[in-house]
């Protein structure tokens, strides 16, 4: 191999158990550091091509290492040094002193890069245009090699991890996961807090004498060891060429011999387990989830016992759980399978939804499903059963579709610590051997005396005694009873629970048709008053799939918030009603926490409502499809209000609803940034005053209306034939036009739905002050949005090249050296093909206003450093775009989703890559200036400027204050510590107070007020003519 040593090959690409439709090849070797690594090369590359050259197409390259240390190996004291190690290591290394510089390399080069800590173990991953691999591994193994760590760096970068943090303690995801882990042994590291925060990386170490970074570096040193380190690179070249740059770039890695660490014993002790834990929530709702300490998965992964018991009790089919918990009204939905697991320990958990009548009967709940586990016991040991859920796994897994690189590889680096060599790419996703001793043994763990259960309530506020100490949780631990423990264990098994019938629907043709048109665009295949239907075959991915989407444009559908919500309602019963007969054809290799609802067995579906009515998505193996349309079809035709069901699904929307306050602020600024923006929708606070009046008699008069005029926008792709796709819409259109109980026909030329943007005019600058709407979250948060125009070629290429140039620099500036906060970005905007960029930071160092000002600053400076910038940056910049724009679809599905948004914006450029490559090969460096100075620059007086802020707990005085000036008194006071922060405009070479913006008090005055963008549908092109 190369210079100095060789790699030796531990597995042949012939060993490793690969999807029969990937072309990739593979190689796997181990350094002479003993690093482990896996090498793919995609020959599709030689394909395409390189953007550099020949080719219309580039390929990302993508690598991730996953090193075997993680946050169970944090010291007492210093919760989260794994984590900030991880932070640390994306700064600078001896090679690459500048701060940055990694993130910056990928970023001018089309790629990006992330993180995350595991309990045992990190990993760290960046994809990359393929041309730029070589620099970007040397790079990335600096991390490994050589990091700085200087002390700078590390007292800023706690800040990172602090706000982090922050950013999670209103998040019931992250307080639950806690208090599971705090309702434990503290013997086993399981209990620990893995995050951390200011407290315990420096303020608490600091009290006792101990420097953070001499233990960062010491933490850095003892774990980070070649051995123990596994990665996965991807690439273009052959598996030698990319091997040998391997050896060349992470031979250096030092291999100190270190083991890694074995964490032996259960984290939960018999004192951790018959236990209820009553906890109170951030979010509105009731949730039930029952624990079961268990073999991990990991030790049997070959029969995969914990899948096929998942599978059985997650189902949904008549005879499941859930149907019986549905029909009672005691449940929304449930869930179940492992989770938290290790090579030492796992959880089984089952989740459930309560409703409110559900959270009454709890006890009822909990006895049903160890009642449903007595079946199992009893007769679902059935290889029968084991080879269906085998035939569908080894189905998904032949016909798998490609993914992004990172995606990949970040998967598969994790997989090499787990498996061995040959199942790295499969992993666990081939169950191979029925083992009905294996079934039955963790069967056995799920009874009553081992369970955990976490019960998580509103309605428990005021009833508990603890607070767990880092999320600030309110619960309390009761044990349970040996008498419920008894009753649990020797109930009657309800009459409604069995097994399910064995599955029919699992697809059987994968016969691939001839694509007839060959094109490369979606075209007009049929268009009548009622429907238009666009069709697409599959040319290019090849695989025995399809993709159906339908836009049911529905004049009445929102025309009140009434009628909103009777719309939302409506769908979401529908949902349930398909619910039953989707169970029946579920794919059972999903993992147990991807949604029950709409997942089928190789097919997907989804049903939500839109901006002008509803829309309904199908995808997956075509075989079964067009039948499953069908069947969806049959539903909406067939509507019938079920009153018990219409009251459950009345109370989990408006739950849904009042989650709203508990959003994160980045969210509820962008929420208002699209209220303020869109000419026509209602305010969530609108639906929550109409919805507790509606009842199922509003909808059964309301149905009628929502159908009654109708055009269906219909995209069809995939391994179809056009006669299916006709033969499919002209069924549709029959069944809606003479349904039993409606009569659907076409919307009036007046009724046709558009959706249209708030125009600014030139100098706008607005601001739209509010407070967040949760009192207990101090997060503050800010969108500053500018607006640019209607889709252009010319100008949406200038818009992405200033995105693409000031986004890292945002991220360096505002994030890593001024600490604003952990969430900032930079990106461009687009609603319904009126774009914009828009700056997006959440904080509590600084509250609304002064982020804006630090956004201005930055402008400022950006501005200046374009002006300096050479020629050749310049161009880096331009060929980076041009590769972004270039990458291929991945699969059929993000080429149907491209097509599918261009269809639902209405602006029908199919060839958008193209076009805007050819406009980017003609602009130049003034151009860009010119884009800049017209319509970001600060001074510009055609600058049109929108600012969301979102004020949090910390900054309700400043609020106040936002509310209280008068007109044209926003930032009119500059204070020496805002001038020397660069608060203001610069004249003559002094500070001076920004021109008055113009505030927003009433959302619907100030949309009334304004003009708008023309609809893109609004009859320009021949397709809406």
């Amino acid at each position: 191999m190369g210079r100095g040593g060789s790699a030796e090959v531990v597995a042949d690409a012939a060993d490793v158990l690969k999807p029969r439709t990937d072309k990739r090849d593979y190689k796997c070797v181990v350094l002479e550091n003993e690093l482990q690594a896996l090498i793919i090369s995609d020959p599709d590359t030689d394909k395409c091509g390189s953007a550099r050259g020949r080719g219309t197409h580039y390929i990302t390259a993508a690598a991730s290492m996953v090193v075997n240390v993680g946050s169970f190996s944090d010291s007492e004291g210093l919760e989260g040094l794994a984590h900030f190690l991880e932070h640390m290591l994306f700064f600078s290394s001896e090679k690459y002193p500048e701060e940055d510089s990694y993130s910056k390399y990928l970023t001018e080069h089309g790629g990006h890069s992330n993180a995350f800590t595991a309990a045992e173990h990190t990993n760290y991953h960046f994809d990359i245009s393929a041309d730029y691999l070589e620099e970007a591994l040397d790079r990335f193994a600096q991390f490994f090699i050589c990091p700085l760590l200087s002390a700078d760096a590390t007292s800023r970068e706690i800040n990172a991890v602090h706000s982090e943090n922050s950013k999670n303690l209103t998040m019931d995801m992250w307080r639950m996961n806690q208090l599971t882990k705090m309702v434990s042994s503290k013997d086993h590291p399981f209990h620990k807090f893995g995050t951390g925060n200011l407290e315990t990386l420096d303020i608490g170490p600091k009290s006792r004498g101990i420097d953070t970074r001499d233990e960062l570096v010491k933490f850095y040193k003892t774990h980070y060891s070649a051995n123990l380190m596994r990665l996965v690179v991807y690439g273009r070249d052959s598996v030698d060429e990319l091997a040998n740059l391997v050896h060349n770039k992470f031979n250096l890695i030092k291999n100190t011999g270190k083991k890694a660490e074995k964490f032996s014993g259960q984290p939960c002790l018999p004192e951790h387990m018959q236990i209820i834990v009553k906890a109170v929530p951030v979010r509105e709702g009731h949730n039930l989830e029952m624990m079961f300490p268990i073999i991990p998965e990991i030790q049997n992964y070959i029969s995969a016992p914990s899948r096929y018991l998942g599978h059985l009790i997650g189902h949904e089919a008549e005879g499941s759980l859930f149907a019986l918990l549905k029909k009672l009204g005691w449940a929304n939905a449930l869930s179940a399978g492992e989770i938290d697991s290790s090579l030492e320990y796992g959880f089984f958990m089952i989740a459930v939804e309560l409703t409110d009548i559900g959270q009454e009967h709890m006890e009822e709940v909990a006895s049903l499903t160890f009642q449903y586990i007595r079946v199992l016991q009893q007769e679902g040991v059935a290889e029968w059963m084991f080879e269906e859920v085998r035939a569908v796994c080894e189905m998904k897994f032949q016909f798998q579709d490609k993914r992004p690189p990172i995606s990949y590889v970040t998967d598969l680096a994790g997989n090499m610590l787990l498996y061995p060599s040959r199942d790295w790419v499969a992993g666990s996703s081939l169950p191979r051997r029925f083992d009905a001793e294996i079934f039955s043994g963790l069967i056995e763990q799920l009874k009553p005396e081992r369970v955990r259960i976490f019960w998580y309530s509103k309605q428990f506020e005021g009833k508990t005694s603890e607070k767990e100490l880092w999320y600030g949780t309110d619960y309390i631990i009761e044990r349970i009873e040996d008498k419920l423990v008894q009753e649990w264990s020797t109930a009657r098994t309800h009459e409604k629970l069995h097994l399910p019938k064995p599955n029919v629907f699992i697809p059987t043709d994968f016969v691939l048709r001839d694509p007839e048109p060959k094109v490369d665009h979606p075209f007009i295949l049929r268009k009548t008053k009622m429907s238009r239907l666009w069709f697409k075959p599959d040319t290019k991915f090849r695989t025995p799939k399809a993709c159906i989407q339908m836009q049911f444009n529905c004049p009445e559908s929102h025309y009140s918030p009434e009628a909103s919500v009777l719309t939302r309602i409506f769908t979401k019963l529908l949902v349930d009603y398909l619910n039953e007969y989707a169970a029946s054809l579920r794919d059972l290799l999903l993992t147990p926490w991807k949604s029950y609802y709409a997942q089928v067995a190789g097919l997907n579906y989804g049903i939500v409502t839109t901006a002008t009515g509803f829309q309904v998505s199908a995808s997956g193996y075509h075989h079964k499809l067009i039948a499953l349309v069908e069947k969806i079809i049959d539903k909406v035709v067939n509507f019938e209000v079920e009153e018990e069901r219409f009251s459950v699904i009345k109370e989990k929307v408006m739950k849904d609803y009042l989650n709203f306050r508990f959003q994160q602020p980045y969210q509820q600024v962008m929420y208002n940034c699209s209220i303020l923006l869109e000419h026509k929708r209602w305010h969530i606070n609108e639906f929550i005053e109409v919805l507790p009046s509606l009842e199922a008699r509003d909808l059964i008069a309301f149905y009628p209306r929502i159908l009654s005029r109708i055009f269906l926008e219909c995209f069809i792709a995939g391994n179809l034939t056009c006669t299916e796709a006709e033969g499919l819409v002209e069924q549709i259109e029959n069944s809606l036009a003479d349904g039993p109980l409606i009569k659907a026909r076409p919307p009036f030329q007046s009724q046709h739905t558009e959706q249209r943007i708030v125009k600014f005019g030139p100098g706008a600058d607005w601001y739209y002050p509010i407070a967040g709407t949760n009192p207990h979250d101090d997060n503050s948060a800010l969108q500053t949005y500018f607006q640019i125009g209607q889709d252009n070629t010319h100008m949406n290429a200038l818009l992405e090249l200033f995105v693409l140039a000031a986004k890292r620099e945002v991220f360096h500036q505002l994030r890593t050296v001024e600490q604003l906060g952990y969430v900032v970005s930079l990106m461009s905007k687009n609603d319904f093909g009126v774009r914009g960029a828009h700056f997006i930071i959440q904080s509590t160092a600084k509250d609304p206003r002064g982020l804006e000002e630090r956004v201005e600053v930055f402008l400022e400076q950006f501005e200046n450093d374009l002006q300096k910038m050479s020629d050749e940056d310049f161009k880096k910049n331009v060929y980076t775009l041009i590769q972004i724009k270039l990458e291929k679809h991945k699969n059929l599905w993000e080429e149907s989703r491209f097509f599918w948004g261009e269809i639902e914006d209405g602006t029908l450029t199919f060839d958008r890559p193209q076009v805007e490559v050819a406009a980017l090969k003609m602009v130049n460096k003034e151009d860009l200036l010119s884009f800049v100075a017209q319509n970001i620059a600060r001074d510009s007086p055609n600058r049109r400027k929108l600012s969301i802020q979102v004020y949090g707990g910390q900054h309700l005085a400043e609020f106040k204050a936002a509310k209280s000036e008068a007109p044209g008194e926003k930032t009119s006071k500059v204070t020496s510590e805002d001038a020397a922060e660069g608060v203001g405009d610069v004249v003559d070479g002094k500070f001076s107070p920004r021109a008055a913006a113009d505030r927003i008090d009433n959302i619907y005055t100030f949309k009334r007020s304004q003009q708008l963008h023309e609809s893109s549908r609004g009859g320009k092109h021949t397709a809406y003519a």
